[in-house]
């Protein structure tokens, strides 16, 4: 069968964190822009949950999603999957400086919940919590009944 290979990464620092996690630190050091208060935007869908946090003008600062965490399939529209992509911006936003939080909710996922209790758990102050989910006001004439 062959001898087994160990492959050993060079430049590891032996932290214990997960491969898609950042260092606060290290995202301290990347961004120049500090601030103390933001905004989230939390898109929940039924695959997957995106959460965005922008400074007060609109600017995205940072973004992750549950399948950039590494989750796959099925486990990407779980509230477990929303609250650890929650807890990852969280840590983001403390290390640049982020106090006070606004958060706007779009979609119907399950994650919706779960992330807004997993920044609450961080020590973020909520400023308010605004549901943004496009509603259709009747939408467009549906189509003629087909005739054969």
């Amino acid at each position: 069968m062959g001898k087994k290979r160990v492959i050993k990464k060079s430049g590891t620092d032996g932290s214990d964190s997960p491969a898609g996690a950042v260092a606060p630190k290290s995202i301290a050091k990347k961004l120049k822009h500090r601030t103390a208060t933001g905004r989230m935007f939390i898109s929940s869908t039924y695959n997957n949950t995106i959460i965005t946090f922008t400074d007060d003008q609109g600017g995205t600062l940072f973004w992750s999603s549950s399948g950039a965490l590494g989750f796959k399939g099925a486990k990407k529209g779980t509230p477990f999957a929303a609250s650890k992509v929650a807890e990852l911006l969280a840590e983001k936003s403390k290390a640049i400086g982020v106090t006070d939080v606004s958060i706007y909710v779009k979609g119907v996922g399950a994650g919706r919940e779960s992330a807004i209790r997993a920044f609450a758990s961080n020590g973020l102050n909520i400023n308010f919590i605004k549901d943004i989910t496009p509603l259709p006001h009747n939408g467009t004439k549906a189509p003629k009944v087909r005739r054969v």
